[in-house]
């Protein structure tokens, strides 16, 4: 999960890929948030449980400003497999953001107020990036289900999650993503559809990054291994040329294991041609001094027939 979370990152901490997410999945392709207007939010918050401090942390998160004023928080979190609690994760880190607006500053006396900022609202996406459809709560209610009856239900504030099922968005939605997103959406959307992704010419701006996401989001090494062979100024510029690069370096690795193989089959065979020679030299010269046809298959370990063709050979001569 680690190396996942980090790899995701890389290329949604991106602020146009940040913005392009939040704008189509959000406002439905509407150019809503600019890139230029999100700056990096702190992703730990700190609580207690048991009497000690713990740390959660989201996978990206994004302050989006207007004026110089704080005007919201959004947050991505990525899942490729359904998460049973994970409404109550989200609630967490909801919580935490808007625990933090409470923070207080210290005045021209020494004493600590609550800031007077505006509050601003928390909204987190949750990128779902499995073939098959949710079937985990999307609601408190439905993680806490077993345990709530209809007499508490009334004291009880449910919250739902904000789920986008990245492999059933519509080609109309596909279409509406303008960065390397794109991508990303398209390659589970024909995977699911169809078993089988045909690449297209789309362009990529972040290609390392949306390399080793995809690599990890899709367990494909061929991935992997593109990002991997990328050099400056190399940079392939869609898919398409991305499993190109990785088709012909699996051709060299190919050519060059044949001729690994090829060396190593060629230095077996002869070093059993020689030990043929060896034993056939040997035979020959115990048939001359009355060794019996047995005894010399014995002695040189090779089969009796090749040895009384070794000796007909010796009669034709």
């Amino acid at each position: 999960m680690a190396e996942k979370d980090m790899t995701e990152k890389t290329l949604e901490s991106y602020n146009d890929v940040f913005a392009d997410i939040i704008n189509v999945l959000f406002f439905g392709g509407k150019e809503v948030v600019k890139e230029e207007e999100l700056e990096q939010a702190v992703m730990r918050s700190i609580y207690k449980t048991d009497g000690k401090l713990r740390e959660q942390e989201r996978d990206t998160a994004k302050y989006w400003r207007k004026h110089n004023i704080r005007i919201s928080l959004f947050g991505l979190e990525n899942e490729t497999e359904p998460e049973s609690d994970m409404p109550i994760r989200v609630f967490g880190y909801d919580g935490a953001s808007y625990r933090d607006q409470l923070f207080y500053v210290k005045g021209e006396d020494g004493k600590y107020r609550k800031n007077n900022n505006p509050r601003y609202p928390v909204a987190t996406a949750v990128l779902y990036f499995g073939t098959t459809h949710w079937n985990k709560p999307t609601t408190i209610y439905g993680c806490v289900e077993d345990n709530l009856n209809d007499d508490m239900k009334p004291f009880v504030n449910d919250f739902k999650i904000n789920l986008f099922e990245i492999a059933f968005l519509t080609e109309e939605q596909t279409k509406m993503f303008k960065s390397d997103f794109r991508i990303v959406a398209d390659y589970f959307v024909q995977i699911r559809k169809n078993k089988d992704y045909i690449p297209t010419d789309t362009q990529m701006k972040h290609v390392k990054e949306i390399l080793q996401l995809m690599s990890v989001l899709t367990q494909d090494n061929r991935f992997e291994e593109a990002a991997n062979v990328i050099e400056e100024g190399d940079e392939p510029k869609n898919m398409c040329e991305v499993l190109d690069k990785v088709e012909q370096r699996g051709k060299k690795i190919g050519e060059e294991i044949g001729k690994k193989i090829g060396k190593e089959i060629g230095e077996e065979i002869g070093r059993e041609i020689g030990e043929m020679s060896r034993a056939k030299k040997a035979a020959i010269n115990m048939k001359m001094k009355g060794y019996s046809t047995k005894e010399i298959s014995e002695i040189v370990e090779v089969d009796i027939d090749i040895i009384n063709s070794w000796f007909s050979e010796i009669v034709l001569i």
